[in-house]
Order: C-alpha cells, then structure tokens, then sequence
C-alpha cells in the first residue's frame, strides 16, 4: 500500500525515530498508526517513555487558583502574535478563573460566547482546547507555574499535609513550588507506580521482551532484563520515583518524607497536570 509522506512526518514527530525507519514501520503495520510506533518501540527506535506530542498550534497556558480548587487551561490560536495579545490573555485568565470557581466544563455555553466573541475582536481563530480542575481539602494546597513570558506551558502541583497549618511552613511551601518546577521540566506521565495502568505496564513488558529478544538474550535472562528495565522506565515516567529536580541523588517521594521528618507531619504530592501548547494528549 502506498505510505503518504504526511504519515510518516506525524509519526516522526511523535516518536523521534528516523524518516526511513518510520516508513519501514507504517509499511508493514500496512498504514496502522499505532501498531507502528509499537514496532519502532520494539525495535528501540522510539521513545516508550514519555509523551512527545508536539506543538501543532499556538496559545498560551493560564491556571488559577481558589481556596478550594485550581484549574489549569490550554486557549489556542493561529500565531504567537495573538498568543501576546492583551484581549487573548484576559479571555484566558476569565476562563480558567471561572473554571476553577465554579467547575464548568470546557464545552460550556459561556466559554464558547466568550471565545466567539474574541474571535471577532481579535480576527483570529481560537478555541478552548482542554482545562483540567483540581479541588483541595484544607490539608491540601495547589501550586501553580507557568513557565516564561510567552506562557507555553503551565504546571499544577497538588501538596497534602496531616495537618493544615504544615502547609504554611516555610520549607514545605518551598518544596511544592520546586514540585512544580520539577514536573515542568520532567513532564511525568504519572503520579508513582500505583497510579500506572496495567494494561500500561503490559504493554510496556512485551516492548522490552522483545528488544531483548531482538539483542539475541538468552531466554533464561529475559525475564530478568525485562525487570529490571521496567523498573527504570517507570522510575522515568512516575513523578514520585523521579529524581528531584534540585537534588538527583533523591526521589522526589525521598524528599517530600524528609521535609515531612523536618516539620513532623506527613508530606506527599497527591495530584499534577502538565499542559503544554499544542502538546498532543
């Protein structure tokens, strides 16, 4: 069957392997998508590990933050030069705000007067393209980052204390705002080995049992080998086993137990979001 240059560009894209070995892969997956990035994973020429969408779009990153709840939301346009645009940045700050008070979902009618509203102001096409909302109990506090001028991405950290008035501490408020830095440079994909899917961790067993096939291992070490890279890639992917953005001798579970000794309560992050431009889920 014929391979369409767009196809290959796409899967390019998501998984960073090369043109040649992308074509290869969408031939004999006979144009399946994501049977061929399973086989660029087996092969080890694609990441397994994170999510690489890239941008597709411009906007622009807004969180807000009530006492609570939070709520963090992707406005997309056509160009950065809207993205910078004062009435684009007030439409976005409304919509996250009203998102966070009040719990109303990105297809609401209000949402979409507001957008079509701007769209006439402003002369370009944009949507609300996904919002995520986090409550906090009163031992709980969520931390907001979105990272530089241009706001193309944006961060929540949910921070849990036994006891309320732990989280007023100094140390601790400096922990969960270096979380949110920490998952804006590492973009985990979940929380800790608990939260991962087992149909994730299956699949990711049968690509590492295959690499190690594809190496020629013996089969009385396979098992072994698929262990102990299991173990490694979700210690990559699950922001609680990642090392620490500003210690990387230590897991960020590892620091959050020893500021939690440092005050005497029990410190855990319990929720994140990561959203980034254009990103595809």
């Amino acid at each position: 069957m014929e391979i369409k240059a767009a196809d290959v560009k796409q899967l390019r894209d998501k998984t960073g392997a090369g043109m040649m070995d992308c074509k290869k892969a969408l031939t004999e997956a006979e144009g399946d998508f994501a049977k061929a990035e399973r086989i660029l994973k087996e092969l080890g020429l694609a990441a397994a590990a994170k999510r690489s969408g890239r941008a597709t779009n411009e906007g622009r990153i807004f969180t807000a933050v009530t006492d609570s709840a939070a709520a963090v939301l992707e406005l997309a346009c056509e160009t950065d030069f809207v993205a910078r645009n004062e009435d684009f940045i007030a439409l976005g700050n409304a919509i996250v705000e009203r998102v966070a008070r009040e719990n109303i979902s990105i297809e609401n009618d209000w949402i979409s007067e507001q957008v079509k509203e701007a769209i006439s102001t402003i002369k370009e096409n944009m949507t609300a393209r996904r919002a995520k909302r986090m409550t906090a109990d009163s031992n709980e506090k969520v931390v907001p980052y979105v990272h530089g001028e241009s706001g193309g991405l944006g961060v929540l950290v949910k921070v849990r204390a036994g006891n309320p008035q732990t989280l007023e501490n100094d140390q601790v408020s400096q922990f969960a705002f270096d979380c949110a830095l920490h998952v804006a440079a590492f973009n985990p994909t979940f929380l800790s080995k608990d939260a991962v899917p087992a149909e994730y961790v299956k699949e990711q067993e049968e690509i590492f049992m295959q690499q190690a096939r594809n190496l020629g291992k013996p089969e009385k070490v396979l098992e072994g080998i698929v262990k102990g890279k299991l173990n490694k890639h979700l210690a990559e992917v699950c922001l609680l086993e990642q090392p620490f953005v500003k210690d990387d001798k230590r897991s960020v579970a590892k620091v959050a137990a020893d500021i939690g000794k440092d005050v005497g309560d029990e410190i855990t992050i319990s929720d994140f979001a990561y959203f980034k431009v254009g990103e595809q889920e």
